[in-house]
């Protein structure tokens, strides 16, 4: 397998880390080098937060260099943009369209819907793949699948090729807690029907 760059991306509380350690789970699950870095400090703040994730034979750092991510993976649209640069020409956006407000923009009372954020990857990536996650997780009866829901919009998008929707699922069974997994399997298997 050629090596894969990833970057997800959100604010604290969207599950952004648990997305990324699903992602590695099920890579390693198949043999694959896997090696992977994040910001986690902001995540209580509801400030930025992303992962890089690198995946198959050769990797020698966690970190994505500026213009070699194969995907971005974003539950925000606003930590897409800010994110895009890493997005290498003919990659691959998978972006959640509901905004969430930056405290700073609430406290002015500035007006951000996510709108613009779209139209902007839009205009500046190649393949750009818009989901309303809030539709989604309503669909579903819960926001805390958000992350599952995007992450299995991307593995259905052919994004994610090295990877099935089983091994998927057999990482959800590994790493997240027994009460939730069914729910989860749920959004998972939900993604499918919105690509």
């Amino acid at each position: 397998m050629m090596q894969k760059n990833i970057i997800l991306t959100g604010v604290g509380g969207q599950g952004t880390v648990l997305a990324s350690k699903l992602i590695a789970a099920a890579a390693m699950a198949k043999g694959l080098p896997v090696m992977s870095a994040e910001t986690i400090g902001m995540a209580q703040k509801g400030g930025a937060v992303f992962s890089h994730l690198r995946i198959g034979e050769g990797v020698k750092s966690p970190m994505i260099r500026r213009g070699t991510a194969d995907l971005l993976l974003a539950f925000e649209p606003a930590e897409a943009v800010r994110m895009l640069p890493y997005l290498r020409k003919g990659g691959m956006v998978v972006v959640n369209s509901h905004p969430i407000m930056p405290v700073t923009a609430a406290l002015q009372g500035t007006d951000y819907t996510g709108a613009e954020m779209v139209a902007y990857l839009q205009e500046h990536a190649e393949h750009v793949l818009v989901l309303d996650g809030q539709k989604a997780v309503e669909a579903i009866g819960n926001p805390k699948t958000l992350n599952v829901i995007m992450l299995g919009a991307a593995l259905a998008s052919g994004a994610l090729d090295f990877l099935t929707e089983e091994d998927v699922l057999a990482a959800i069974r590994q790493k997240v807690k027994p009460k939730f997994v069914a729910l989860n399997e749920k959004a998972l298997r939900y993604a499918s029907s919105l690509v």
